[in-house]
């Protein structure tokens, strides 16, 4: 019985981190009248994705290794380790402390340690109303996606972050709003666009991105997209 709950428990928390990164993805790029507040829930949204992506990783290791104090686990009354227990006993590690625990379980370095330190601070902030003025809080909450969520789950699910979003149109917007910021990104073999043309949005960013992109595009066949 506790083997088999264990076992569940890595795909528990990617399910919850795939839905949290399609709300991240969605409020990072996308800003209309009313809904002003979403850079601020952009990053709340895009750490929680993190967190729980941080944490599939680990538990696919061995799921106890996301609990920081494994001793309490044990009420020395129940024969076997089930959910219950694990949720009314279990402590999960604290996000600033994740980036350690996926080192010591899986030998994999965090990327952009700088930008998880940054969105940190950042929903730290948020959630105790004191958050700054001048911070492009879509900006960072899209840095972190990109140059540490989208890597991340690549390596280790081969899932892309551009896929997840609740825009029922497809990624496009998306991919538009990361050009335009320079950041490199995943892209699956059958990428491909119908609302936005990237040449668009190559002319914002430096001559290096460009290339980066226009090889990546080469190895999937799909260079003509810089065409149209």
């Amino acid at each position: 019985m506790a083997n088999v709950v264990l076992k569940d428990i890595p795909d528990r928390i990617l399910t919850l981190a795939v839905g949290a990164l399609a709300q991240a993805n969605t409020h990072a790029v996308f800003a209309d009248p009313g809904n002003e507040h979403w850079d601020f829930i952009s990053v709340t949204n895009t750490a929680h994705a993190g967190e729980l992506f941080l944490k599939a990783i680990i538990a696919k290791e061995h799921p106890l290794l996301i609990f920081k104090d494994l001793f309490n686990l044990d009420d020395n009354r129940s024969e076997v380790l089930d959910l219950e227990s694990l949720v009314r006993r279990g402590r999960t590690h604290d996000f600033e402390k994740l980036p350690q625990v996926l080192w010591v379980a899986t030998g994999q370095r965090l990327p952009n340690p700088g930008c998880f330190e940054r969105l940190r601070r950042a929903r730290n902030s948020i959630q105790h109303f004191c958050a700054p003025d001048d911070e492009d809080f879509r900006a960072l909450s899209l840095e972190f996606i990109y140059s540490i969520i989208d890597p991340l789950i690549r390596e280790n699910f081969g899932l892309f972050a551009i896929n997840y979003h609740e825009d029922h149109v497809g990624y496009d917007y998306v991919v538009e709003c990361v050009v335009r910021h320079g950041l490199k990104f995943s892209i699956p073999t059958d990428f491909d666009l119908g609302e936005i043309r990237l040449r668009d949005q190559l002319d914002k960013v430096d001559r290096k991105y460009r290339a980066w992109l226009a090889s990546e595009l080469k190895k999937i066949g799909k260079e003509k997209l810089l065409e149209r």
